[in-house]
């Protein structure tokens, strides 16, 4: 697959702003810090389509892009860290969590996790809500332009082990080289066909 358009649509930060109508989506989820944006830009081929910053948490509400007017990329709030308080933490995870629910065109959910780090309960917390909810997904680890190429393979087989999921189920990325990039277009290239 080639993205040859990539652009913002919109953001909601309530419920009753979430876009439903007849449009397939990819979401995108994890960590703040994780490299969602920097992840989404490599993708689009863009260095700015999703907003990059050194501060994580940053993504507060639900951006929705619209990708070669067929289909759209929804980048959701990061996890695992805020400056702000909790009832904000609360409200995005609510947001979040209903988005996930009550999206009728959710085709699968791209569960982004660091590969240099051990997944995180709230990583593993993700997976259970999608589990349960039977919502499908694949997890990607991020960054492994920081690894040496070899240890790449272990590295996922690890993240695998820990998140109780079939090695099949993780998928390298890195933004920086983009390694995994070709792999990925074509998963999704399968989702939306």
């Amino acid at each position: 697959m080639k993205i040859s358009s990539a652009k913002y649509l919109t953001s909601v930060v309530e419920e009753s702003k979430i876009l439903k109508d007849d449009m397939v989506e990819l979401a995108f989820v994890g960590r703040s810090n994780v490299g969602k944006s920097s992840l989404l830009n490599a993708l689009v081929g863009q260095k700015a389509l999703a907003k990059t910053s050194s501060t994580p948490g940053l993504t507060k509400m639900i951006n929705y892009f619209l990708i070669n007017n067929l289909f759209r990329f929804v980048d959701l709030p990061g996890y695992g860290y805020a400056k702000t308080g909790q009832k904000h933490i609360a409200n995005w995870a609510g947001l979040m969590e209903k988005y996930l629910l009550n999206s009728p065109n959710l085709r699968t959910v791209f569960v982004l996790v660091d590969c240099r780090h051990k997944p995180s309960e709230l990583d593993q917390m993700m997976l259970d809500f999608l589990n349960t909810y039977q919502i499908p997904f694949i997890v990607i680890a991020t960054k492994v332009d920081k690894l040496a190429k070899s240890k790449i393979p272990q590295a996922c087989t690890a993240i695998a082990k820990e998140l109780g999921i079939r090695k099949e189920a993780v998928m390298p990325f890195s933004s920086e080289n983009f390694f995994g990039k070709e792999r990925l277009l074509e998963y999704i290239e399968g989702v939306i066909a």
